[in-house]
Order: C-alpha cells, then structure tokens, then sequence
C-alpha cells in the first residue's frame, strides 16, 4: 500500500486485501469447527496446542484489521465490511463463550476439574501456613532461649562486677592493714634499739646518773666495805 501512489489502485489493492481477510475469517471458523468436532479423539496436550495456534491467527487477522482501517480512514474510502456481523475484529474465545459450547457433562467435569484444583491450591495454603506458624514457634522459643540466656549473663556481669567490687575493697583494707603493720613494726624496732642503747651505754659508763636504771636490772655491784667490831677496844 505504502509503495502505491495512485489513490484509486490504493482503494482497488484494499479491497482485495479485504477479500483475503475474509477469507482468512473463514477459515479460522472453519479450522475451529473441526478442532472442536476432533477434541475429545485429541490428547490434551493437542487440544491445547491447537487451541494456541488458533488464538496466534486471530491475533495476526485482527492486526491486519486495524491496519487496514487506517488505510482506509486515510484515503477517504467508503468503510469497506469485513464480517457480515458488522465487527472487523475478530473476537477470542472468553470463558463465557467456551462455556456455553460444553455439553452438560463436560461442564460438570470442568466444574470438578476447577473444584479440585480450588482444593489443592487451599491445601497448599494450610501447608504454607501451617509451615509458617512452626517456623514462628521456632523463632519466638529461640528468641526466648536467648532472652533468658542474655538474663543469665547480665546476671553473671553483676556477680563479676560484685566481686571485683568486694575484692577491690578486700586489698585496700589489706593494704592499710600491711602499712599500719609496718608502722608498729618500726615502732616496735625503735624502741628495741632504744632499749638496747641504754643498755649498752649503762654497762660502759655505770657511774653516768643522766641515764635512769631500767627496771628490773639490777644495778652494778658496788665495793662494800666491811664493818667490824674490835673486841678489845673497851678495855
């Protein structure tokens, strides 16, 4: 169309192309009669194979369409009736449609069909709750485990810190018992050596009376000189 330039050879090609179009309709209806007449004879897998194909030309037909439409909306052309329906489009088989073609047997059994698989999809959402309700126990008894594990160990850092605390207090009365030891010690050594310095200085210079005597020694043994009495000094 794009490499016509005549407007009437562009109407005379549309028209033709709309006859092909026509005939393309016919025979998707005609290709769907005898897919329906041979479906239960098919497998399943057929049958949807098919029914694919069939949807793939009813797509490519109406893409036509539309492009036919708006060559004809641009030449100016009398709007050329595709389909005796007064449609251009052809429409896609919808739920509605497909099943006011079932029989009333295959309606009860895709009703079953749809019923067992409304069943398994419930089945699979117990699983996946039930699975998530045990995995939630899991976490609140681990969460649990842990929080009393955490407990345990804030209560062991208090002990810690209970006796770091006693024995920081136990040194220091240690340390201050330590020096008040020392100093009584050194008291104690003073006057040790005061005494023996008196001591000392005593024996050397006995004579010295600056120098108190320490109780109980004895002082040194003085020269005594004996008293006597002249038997005859009276006569």
């Amino acid at each position: 169309m794009d490499k016509i330039k005549d407007s009437n050879r562009q109407s005379k090609q549309l028209e033709d192309l709309t006859g092909k179009m026509r005939e393309c309709k016919r025979l998707i209806k005609e290709f769907d009669r005898i897919h329906k007449d041979e479906e239960k004879k098919n497998p399943p897998d057929v049958n949807k194979q098919l029914n694919d194909k069939k949807q793939f030309m009813i797509k490519e037909l109406n893409s036509y369409v539309t492009l036919r439409k708006t060559y004809q909306s641009s030449l100016g052309n009398k709007r050329i009736e595709l389909f005796d329906t007064g449609n251009d489009q052809v429409a896609e088989d919808t739920p509605a449609q497909m099943a006011s073609e079932m029989s009333n047997q295959e309606l009860i059994s895709a009703g079953r069909k749809q019923m067992d698989q409304t069943d398994q999809a419930i089945e699979r959402s117990k699983m996946v709750v039930a699975q998530t309700v045990e995995v939630g126990a899991q976490t609140a008894a681990s969460l649990a485990q842990q929080t009393e594990q955490m407990k345990r160990i804030g209560n062991e850092l208090d002990s810690v810190h209970f006796s770091l605390k006693k024995a920081s207090q136990m040194v220091k009365e240690i340390g201050r018992q330590v020096a008040t030891d020392k100093c009584i010690m050194a008291f104690l050594f003073l006057i040790v050596c005061g005494v023996i310095a008196i001591i000392v200085v005593k024996i050397v210079n006995p004579h010295n009376k600056s120098i108190r005597d320490i109780p109980g020694l004895a002082p040194p043994a003085m020269n005594r000189k004996l008293l006597s009495i002249d038997p005859f000094g009276g006569l």
